[in-house]
Protein backbone atom coordinates (compact mmCIF):
# COMPACT_ATOMS: atom_id res chain seq x y z
CA UNK A 1 0.00 0.00 0.00
CA UNK A 2 2.91 2.36 -0.01
CA UNK A 3 2.25 3.49 -3.78
CA UNK A 4 -1.14 4.68 -2.94
CA UNK A 5 -1.39 8.64 -2.72
CA UNK A 6 -2.54 10.43 0.16
CA UNK A 7 -5.54 11.88 -1.10
CA UNK A 8 -6.39 7.78 -1.62
CA UNK A 9 -5.39 6.98 1.86
CA UNK A 10 -8.07 9.47 3.20
CA UNK A 11 -10.63 9.56 1.00
CA UNK A 12 -12.87 6.91 2.47
CA UNK A 13 -12.71 9.17 5.90
CA UNK A 14 -14.61 12.02 3.88
CA UNK A 15 -16.85 9.68 2.24
CA UNK A 16 -17.71 7.85 5.29
CA UNK A 17 -18.78 11.67 6.58
CA UNK A 18 -20.69 12.35 3.21
CA UNK A 19 -22.74 9.14 3.96
CA UNK A 20 -23.50 9.80 7.60
CA UNK A 21 -24.83 13.15 5.82
CA UNK A 22 -27.00 11.30 3.36
CA UNK A 23 -28.46 8.96 6.62
CA UNK A 24 -29.48 12.23 8.27
CA UNK A 25 -31.31 13.77 5.12
CA UNK A 26 -33.04 10.51 5.06
CA UNK A 27 -34.19 10.46 9.18
CA UNK A 28 -34.42 13.81 9.30
CA UNK A 29 -36.91 13.93 5.89
CA UNK A 30 -38.98 11.56 6.68
CA UNK A 31 -39.09 12.45 10.45
CA UNK A 32 -40.14 16.04 9.46
CA UNK A 33 -42.65 15.72 6.13
CA UNK A 34 -44.25 12.10 6.79
CA UNK A 35 -48.00 12.03 8.20
CA UNK A 36 -47.85 11.20 11.74
CA UNK A 37 -50.23 8.08 10.33
CA UNK A 38 -47.58 6.66 8.28
CA UNK A 39 -45.23 6.50 11.26
CA UNK A 40 -46.22 2.99 12.10
CA UNK A 41 -44.90 2.34 8.24
CA UNK A 42 -41.94 0.08 7.64
CA UNK A 43 -40.02 2.63 5.81
CA UNK A 44 -40.87 5.39 8.34
CA UNK A 45 -39.59 2.96 10.97
CA UNK A 46 -36.29 1.59 8.72
CA UNK A 47 -35.23 5.06 8.52
CA UNK A 48 -35.26 5.94 12.03
CA UNK A 49 -33.45 2.44 12.99
CA UNK A 50 -30.56 3.87 10.13
CA UNK A 51 -30.77 7.40 12.19
CA UNK A 52 -29.08 5.44 15.27
CA UNK A 53 -25.65 5.47 13.04
CA UNK A 54 -25.23 9.68 11.29
CA UNK A 55 -24.31 11.12 14.92
CA UNK A 56 -22.37 8.08 16.19
CA UNK A 57 -20.10 8.37 13.32
CA UNK A 58 -19.84 12.26 12.61
CA UNK A 59 -18.45 11.30 16.53
CA UNK A 60 -16.20 8.99 15.68
CA UNK A 61 -14.57 9.88 12.97
CA UNK A 62 -14.04 13.66 14.33
CA UNK A 63 -11.65 11.24 16.97
CA UNK A 64 -9.77 9.62 13.90
CA UNK A 65 -9.57 12.72 11.96
CA UNK A 66 -7.68 14.16 15.37
CA UNK A 67 -5.72 11.35 15.53
CA UNK A 68 -4.40 12.41 12.05
CA UNK A 69 -3.89 15.71 12.63
CA UNK A 70 -2.20 15.07 15.86
CA UNK A 71 0.10 12.18 13.69
CA UNK A 72 1.03 14.57 11.52
CA UNK A 73 2.09 17.79 14.00
CA UNK A 74 3.98 15.14 16.01
CA UNK A 75 5.95 14.04 13.29
CA UNK A 76 6.69 17.63 12.13
CA UNK A 77 8.15 18.18 15.63
CA UNK A 78 5.30 19.90 17.26
CA UNK A 79 5.43 20.00 20.96
CA UNK A 80 2.60 18.08 22.87
CA UNK A 81 1.70 21.35 24.51
CA UNK A 82 1.12 23.42 20.91
CA UNK A 83 -0.94 20.39 19.88
CA UNK A 84 -3.33 20.50 22.48
CA UNK A 85 -4.07 24.38 22.27
CA UNK A 86 -4.56 23.90 18.26
CA UNK A 87 -7.07 20.74 19.02
CA UNK A 88 -8.34 22.54 22.63
CA UNK A 89 -8.99 25.55 20.28
CA UNK A 90 -10.48 23.84 17.62
CA UNK A 91 -13.02 22.21 19.82
CA UNK A 92 -13.67 25.77 21.77
CA UNK A 93 -14.79 26.70 17.98
CA UNK A 94 -17.12 24.49 17.06
CA UNK A 95 -18.67 24.81 20.83
CA UNK A 96 -19.19 27.81 19.57
CA UNK A 97 -20.67 27.49 16.35
CA UNK A 98 -22.91 24.81 18.71
CA UNK A 99 -24.20 27.85 20.61
CA UNK A 100 -24.38 30.63 17.23
CA UNK A 101 -26.97 27.22 15.65
CA UNK A 102 -28.78 27.31 18.60
CA UNK A 103 -29.34 31.14 18.88
CA UNK A 104 -30.48 30.93 15.25
CA UNK A 105 -32.72 28.26 16.04
CA UNK A 106 -34.36 30.05 18.47
CA UNK A 107 -34.53 33.40 16.48
CA UNK A 108 -35.96 31.39 13.22
CA UNK A 109 -38.82 29.62 15.53
CA UNK A 110 -39.78 33.25 16.95
CA UNK A 111 -42.51 33.49 18.74
CA UNK A 112 -43.25 29.93 19.25
CA UNK A 113 -39.47 28.85 20.12
CA UNK A 114 -39.31 28.83 24.27
CA UNK A 115 -36.29 30.70 25.50
CA UNK A 116 -35.04 27.27 27.08
CA UNK A 117 -34.96 25.82 23.20
CA UNK A 118 -31.12 28.33 23.63
CA UNK A 119 -29.58 25.84 26.25
CA UNK A 120 -30.68 22.48 24.67
CA UNK A 121 -27.40 19.90 23.90
CA UNK A 122 -27.27 19.95 20.11
CA UNK A 123 -24.69 17.52 18.70
CA UNK A 124 -22.74 20.13 17.39
CA UNK A 125 -22.37 21.49 21.37
CA UNK A 126 -21.34 17.33 21.91
CA UNK A 127 -18.69 17.57 19.24
CA UNK A 128 -17.33 20.57 20.61
CA UNK A 129 -17.21 18.95 24.10
CA UNK A 130 -15.68 15.94 23.09
CA UNK A 131 -12.49 17.40 20.22
CA UNK A 132 -11.78 19.48 23.55
CA UNK A 133 -11.93 16.33 25.79
CA UNK A 134 -9.75 14.29 22.97
CA UNK A 135 -6.93 17.33 23.04
CA UNK A 136 -7.10 16.75 26.66
CA UNK A 137 -6.33 13.11 26.22
CA UNK A 138 -3.83 13.96 23.70
CA UNK A 139 -1.69 16.22 26.22
CA UNK A 140 -1.63 13.84 28.98
CA UNK A 141 -0.57 10.79 26.97
CA UNK A 142 2.67 11.57 25.17
CA UNK A 143 2.74 8.17 23.31
CA UNK A 144 0.86 6.75 20.70
CA UNK A 145 0.30 4.23 23.17
CA UNK A 146 -0.83 5.79 26.01
CA UNK A 147 -3.33 7.85 23.92
CA UNK A 148 -5.03 4.64 22.47
CA UNK A 149 -5.41 2.82 26.35
CA UNK A 150 -6.39 6.09 27.92
CA UNK A 151 -9.04 6.39 25.14
CA UNK A 152 -9.87 2.75 25.03
CA UNK A 153 -10.38 2.96 28.81
CA UNK A 154 -12.08 6.24 28.83
CA UNK A 155 -14.28 4.95 25.99
CA UNK A 156 -15.25 1.65 28.38
CA UNK A 157 -15.83 4.19 31.64
CA UNK A 158 -18.35 6.30 30.06
CA UNK A 159 -20.00 3.34 28.42
CA UNK A 160 -20.64 1.46 31.69
CA UNK A 161 -21.23 4.75 33.90
CA UNK A 162 -24.31 6.24 31.68
CA UNK A 163 -27.37 4.01 32.71
CA UNK A 164 -27.17 4.79 35.97
CA UNK A 165 -26.78 8.79 35.49
CA UNK A 166 -29.54 8.73 33.38
CA UNK A 167 -31.45 7.02 36.77
CA UNK A 168 -30.23 5.97 39.88
CA UNK A 169 -27.20 8.27 39.95
CA UNK A 170 -28.81 11.08 38.43
CA UNK A 171 -27.32 14.37 39.60
CA UNK A 172 -30.62 16.40 40.09
CA UNK A 173 -28.53 18.92 42.28
CA UNK A 174 -27.90 20.48 39.68
CA UNK A 175 -29.77 22.91 37.29
CA UNK A 176 -31.71 21.18 34.45
CA UNK A 177 -29.43 23.14 31.85
CA UNK A 178 -26.16 21.48 33.42
CA UNK A 179 -27.74 18.22 34.42
CA UNK A 180 -29.03 18.33 30.34
CA UNK A 181 -24.73 17.87 29.64
CA UNK A 182 -24.63 14.57 31.62
CA UNK A 183 -27.74 12.87 30.48
CA UNK A 184 -30.44 15.27 28.30
CA UNK A 185 -32.69 15.73 30.67
CA UNK A 186 -33.35 19.30 29.54
CA UNK A 187 -36.91 21.11 31.36
CA UNK A 188 -38.73 17.34 31.26
CA UNK A 189 -37.03 16.18 34.40
CA UNK A 190 -36.55 12.89 32.18
CA UNK A 191 -33.97 12.67 30.20
CA UNK A 192 -34.91 12.59 26.68
CA UNK A 193 -33.27 10.58 23.59
CA UNK A 194 -33.34 12.95 20.98
CA UNK A 195 -30.50 15.31 22.48
CA UNK A 196 -26.93 14.57 23.02
CA UNK A 197 -25.53 14.96 26.29
CA UNK A 198 -21.58 13.95 27.10
CA UNK A 199 -22.33 10.36 28.31
CA UNK A 200 -22.41 8.43 26.41
CA UNK A 201 -21.94 10.68 23.53
CA UNK A 202 -18.18 11.64 23.58
CA UNK A 203 -17.51 7.84 24.31
CA UNK A 204 -17.64 7.87 20.18
CA UNK A 205 -14.67 10.36 19.77
CA UNK A 206 -12.55 8.50 22.19
CA UNK A 207 -13.45 4.99 20.29
CA UNK A 208 -12.54 6.51 16.90
CA UNK A 209 -9.49 8.58 18.92
CA UNK A 210 -8.04 5.22 19.11
CA UNK A 211 -9.00 3.69 16.01
CA UNK A 212 -7.14 6.89 14.63
CA UNK A 213 -4.24 6.39 16.75
CA UNK A 214 -3.77 2.47 15.24
CA UNK A 215 -4.03 3.23 12.06
CA UNK A 216 -1.97 6.43 11.70
CA UNK A 217 1.22 4.45 13.31
CA UNK A 218 3.83 4.01 11.19
CA UNK A 219 3.00 0.29 11.31
CA UNK A 220 -0.52 1.28 10.37
CA UNK A 221 0.84 3.51 7.11
CA UNK A 222 2.75 0.92 5.89
CA UNK A 223 0.03 -2.08 6.28
CA UNK A 224 -2.98 -0.02 5.84
CA UNK A 225 -5.01 -2.46 4.34
CA UNK A 226 -4.24 -4.95 6.80
CA UNK A 227 -4.55 -2.33 9.50
CA UNK A 228 -8.26 -1.35 8.44
CA UNK A 229 -9.47 -5.48 8.03
CA UNK A 230 -8.35 -5.90 11.29
CA UNK A 231 -10.43 -2.68 12.26
CA UNK A 232 -12.74 -3.97 10.57
CA UNK A 233 -12.69 -7.81 11.67
CA UNK A 234 -12.43 -6.30 15.74
CA UNK A 235 -15.53 -4.21 14.79
CA UNK A 236 -17.50 -7.37 13.97
CA UNK A 237 -16.13 -8.73 16.88
CA UNK A 238 -17.17 -6.06 19.26
CA UNK A 239 -20.53 -5.88 17.47
CA UNK A 240 -21.01 -10.38 18.36
CA UNK A 241 -20.22 -10.06 21.85
CA UNK A 242 -22.29 -7.01 22.40
CA UNK A 243 -25.35 -8.66 20.85
CA UNK A 244 -24.19 -12.13 23.24
CA UNK A 245 -23.98 -9.68 26.54
CA UNK A 246 -27.10 -8.29 25.92
CA UNK A 247 -29.27 -11.44 25.38
CA UNK A 248 -26.95 -13.58 28.00
CA UNK A 249 -25.14 -11.22 29.98
CA UNK A 250 -25.38 -10.40 33.62
CA UNK A 251 -27.94 -8.12 34.99
CA UNK A 252 -25.92 -4.60 36.21
CA UNK A 253 -28.42 -1.89 36.28
CA UNK A 254 -31.39 -1.41 38.07
CA UNK A 255 -33.10 0.25 34.97
CA UNK A 256 -31.95 -1.27 31.74
CA UNK A 257 -32.64 1.08 28.53
CA UNK A 258 -31.35 -0.95 25.31
CA UNK A 259 -31.73 1.68 22.31
CA UNK A 260 -31.09 4.98 24.88
CA UNK A 261 -28.00 4.05 27.31
CA UNK A 262 -27.57 0.29 27.16
CA UNK A 263 -24.06 -0.42 26.98
CA UNK A 264 -24.52 -2.88 24.14
CA UNK A 265 -26.00 -0.96 21.97
CA UNK A 266 -22.74 1.33 22.43
CA UNK A 267 -20.35 -1.17 21.95
CA UNK A 268 -22.87 -2.87 18.91
CA UNK A 269 -22.62 0.85 17.37
CA UNK A 270 -18.90 1.25 17.53
CA UNK A 271 -18.44 -2.48 16.08
CA UNK A 272 -20.53 -0.92 12.81
CA UNK A 273 -18.39 2.13 12.24
CA UNK A 274 -15.49 0.12 12.76
CA UNK A 275 -16.73 -2.31 10.03
CA UNK A 276 -17.89 0.04 7.67
CA UNK A 277 -14.00 1.65 7.78
CA UNK A 278 -12.62 -1.11 5.52
CA UNK A 279 -16.12 -0.87 3.27
CA UNK A 280 -15.54 2.46 2.93
CA UNK A 281 -11.92 2.50 1.78
CA UNK A 282 -12.63 -0.57 -0.48
CA UNK A 283 -15.43 1.38 -1.82
CA UNK A 284 -13.30 4.47 -2.66
CA UNK A 285 -9.91 2.76 -3.35
CA UNK A 286 -11.02 -0.09 -5.86
CA UNK A 287 -14.92 0.93 -6.00
CA UNK A 288 -16.85 3.91 -7.98
CA UNK A 289 -16.08 6.02 -4.74
CA UNK A 290 -13.41 8.04 -6.23
CA UNK A 291 -14.25 7.01 -9.90
CA UNK A 292 -14.80 10.89 -11.15
CA UNK A 293 -16.69 13.22 -9.01
CA UNK A 294 -18.09 11.90 -5.60
CA UNK A 295 -21.19 13.57 -3.89
CA UNK A 296 -20.38 11.79 -0.65
CA UNK A 297 -16.41 13.01 -0.66
CA UNK A 298 -17.56 16.39 -1.46
CA UNK A 299 -20.06 16.51 1.54
CA UNK A 300 -17.75 14.76 4.04
CA UNK A 301 -15.58 17.55 3.13
CA UNK A 302 -18.05 20.22 4.51
CA UNK A 303 -20.39 17.97 6.55
CA UNK A 304 -20.91 20.83 9.72
CA UNK A 305 -21.70 23.07 7.07
CA UNK A 306 -23.82 20.70 5.55
CA UNK A 307 -25.34 19.48 8.97
CA UNK A 308 -25.89 23.16 10.27
CA UNK A 309 -28.06 23.79 6.72
CA UNK A 310 -29.68 21.17 5.83
CA UNK A 311 -31.68 21.76 9.25
CA UNK A 312 -32.82 24.83 8.41
CA UNK A 313 -34.96 23.22 5.09
CA UNK A 314 -36.07 20.55 6.48
CA UNK A 315 -37.02 21.05 10.27
CA UNK A 316 -37.11 24.68 10.34
CA UNK A 317 -39.09 27.42 9.18
CA UNK A 318 -37.75 27.49 5.94
CA UNK A 319 -38.68 23.78 5.27
CA UNK A 320 -38.93 23.15 1.80
CA UNK A 321 -41.75 21.21 2.52
CA UNK A 322 -45.06 21.49 4.66
CA UNK A 323 -44.56 19.15 7.89
CA UNK A 324 -45.85 15.81 8.91
CA UNK A 325 -48.44 16.75 5.61
CA UNK A 326 -46.61 14.10 3.44
CA UNK A 327 -46.69 10.59 1.87
CA UNK A 328 -43.67 9.13 1.01
CA UNK A 329 -43.38 9.66 -2.79
CA UNK A 330 -42.78 13.19 -1.72
CA UNK A 331 -40.83 13.43 1.24
CA UNK A 332 -38.82 10.90 -0.88
CA UNK A 333 -38.17 14.21 -3.61
CA UNK A 334 -37.36 15.92 -0.91
CA UNK A 335 -34.98 14.10 0.42
CA UNK A 336 -33.43 14.15 -2.99
CA UNK A 337 -33.80 18.18 -3.15
CA UNK A 338 -31.65 18.42 -0.10
CA UNK A 339 -29.11 15.65 -1.41
CA UNK A 340 -28.70 18.04 -4.58
CA UNK A 341 -28.66 21.28 -2.31
CA UNK A 342 -26.54 20.34 0.06
CA UNK A 343 -23.78 19.07 -2.69
CA UNK A 344 -23.79 21.92 -5.12
CA UNK A 345 -23.51 24.24 -1.69
CA UNK A 346 -20.41 21.92 -0.63
CA UNK A 347 -19.04 22.61 -3.80
CA UNK A 348 -19.22 26.60 -3.90
CA UNK A 349 -18.03 26.50 -0.48
CA UNK A 350 -14.82 23.97 -1.20
CA UNK A 351 -14.36 26.49 -4.46
CA UNK A 352 -14.43 29.60 -2.52
CA UNK A 353 -12.35 27.88 0.10
CA UNK A 354 -9.59 27.54 -2.67
CA UNK A 355 -9.69 30.79 -4.08
CA UNK A 356 -8.92 32.12 -0.37
CA UNK A 357 -6.32 29.78 0.25
CA UNK A 358 -4.77 31.18 -3.44
CA UNK A 359 -5.29 34.40 -2.69
CA UNK A 360 -3.38 34.17 0.42
CA UNK A 361 -0.53 32.65 -1.34
CA UNK A 362 -0.18 35.37 -3.83
CA UNK A 363 -0.25 38.12 -1.13
CA UNK A 364 2.46 35.83 0.86
CA UNK A 365 4.91 35.10 -2.42
CA UNK A 366 4.41 38.89 -3.34
CA UNK A 367 5.49 40.19 0.05
CA UNK A 368 8.34 37.56 0.30
CA UNK A 369 9.33 39.41 -2.85
CA UNK A 370 9.22 42.81 -2.13
CA UNK A 371 12.47 44.30 -1.26
CA UNK A 372 13.05 45.58 2.21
Amino acid sequence: MADVKPQQRFAYIDWLRGLACVMMFIVHGYDSWLRYDLHETPTYKWSQFLGTIPAPLFLFLAGVALALVTDKLRRAGVNANQIARKSIARGAEVLVLGYLFRIQEYVLGLPKSPWTDLLRVDILTTIGITIILMGVICWLARSRAAVVALSVALTFVVAMVTPPLYTTWRPRWLPWFLESYVNGVHIYDVPQSWLFPIFPWVAFGFAGLAIGFVLFSDWGKANLWSALIWTGVAGAAVLGVAALVDARGPVLYASYDFWHTSPNFFFARVGVMMAMMPLGYVWCRWGPGEKGFSPLIQMGKTSLMVYWVHIIFVYGRLSILPKHKQGIPAATLGIAIIFVWMTLLSMARTHYDAQVSAAEGWVKKKLRLAPG
